[in-house]
């Protein structure tokens, strides 16, 4: 892997972790709805993609459009991620959520190879089995539990957040795929805000937070990541997101001030092993 791929890489891994973080700290005193927080992610997340995109403007003027049709319905995945992710840190300590969310994510896309009936290795069914029973394990009934509702909500925002990079995989403008995505996932948000009525945008302190998740980790996360993706092989792509989880918990307890349980530290040491288990019978069966 050459330097700039490996520079690439760690920047992008640094700001899908620093999303777990800044969601944390912005709704870790309650002053800021989750609805409000998505609604400032996704608005500042589009600002800076459009900055962007305007800073790329020839070049993107020969990448190719697609329809209304295919951005909405890439939007509404980006949306519901976007706002279960929120909804589900309210009550998630960071470290557990980015386990969920990536653990989840990895499975998601896994179960899409299976409905499109590509054949799976005998190590990827093992490792589906494994990561399947460190869910499993890390949701048992206990003291150390997290909370079963916002477990099974971080839960649906992997599998959005499955969704919407499989369709993001045909994309051949990224960068202003990603900007009219956001865009299109805002008038969701704005119907979640009137129906929900918590137009709660806290402190200063919350707004910044959420301001940073949307243009630095979101905005221009994604774009680095989609441009590391061009150096990456697709099981080099999944090995380097295990470890979201790991900087994650580090992020947490340095400073947001979580602890890691035991419980936390087993199950994500089964849910890793098994999906690179899946990763690994991946790259057995492409050598093939």
């Amino acid at each position: 892997m050459s330097l700039k791929a490996l520079l690439l890489t760690s920047l992008a891994i640094m700001a899908f972790a620093a999303n777990s973080v800044f969601c944390r700290l912005a709704l870790q005193d309650k002053s800021m709805s989750a609805a409000s927080f998505t609604g400032v992610r996704l608005l500042s997340g589009a600002l800076v993609l459009w900055l962007l995109v305007a800073w790329r403007a020839q070049s993107l003027k020969r990448e190719p459009k697609k329809s209304f049709k295919s951005y909405s319905f890439s939007a509404f995945w980006l949306f519901l991620y976007a706002i279960t992710f929120s909804v589900a840190y309210v009550r998630l300590d960071t470290a557990t959520g980015a386990l969920l969310l990536f653990g989840v994510v990895q499975l998601t896309l896994v179960g899409i190879a299976l409905v499109q009936r590509q054949p799976l290795h005998r190590l990827e069914w093992l490792g589906i089995i494994v990561a399947f029973g460190g869910l499993v394990y890390l949701m048992l009934p206990g003291i150390a539990r997290p909370p079963l509702l916002s477990a099974i909500t971080m839960g649906l925002a992997g599998f959005a957040w499955g969704v919407y990079t499989f369709l993001g995989k045909s994309s051949q403008a990224p960068l202003s795929d990603t900007h009219q995505n956001f865009l299109y996932a805002l008038p969701w948000i704005l119907v979640v805000l009137i129906v929900d009525g918590e137009w709660r945008l806290g402190s200063s302190e919350a707004i910044t937070f959420a301001v940073l998740s949307g243009g630095l980790a979101s905005g221009v996360g994604y774009s680095i990541w989609y441009h590391a993706l061009a150096y990456l092989s697709a099981s080099q792509a999944a090995s380097f997101q295990l470890l979201v989880p790991v900087i994650a918990a580090i992020g947490g307890m340095v400073v947001v001030g979580d602890s890691v349980t035991l419980r936390l530290f087993i199950a994500s040491f089964i849910i890793l092993l098994g999906i690179s288990v899946v990763i690994l019978g991946r790259k057995r069966l492409t050598v093939k």
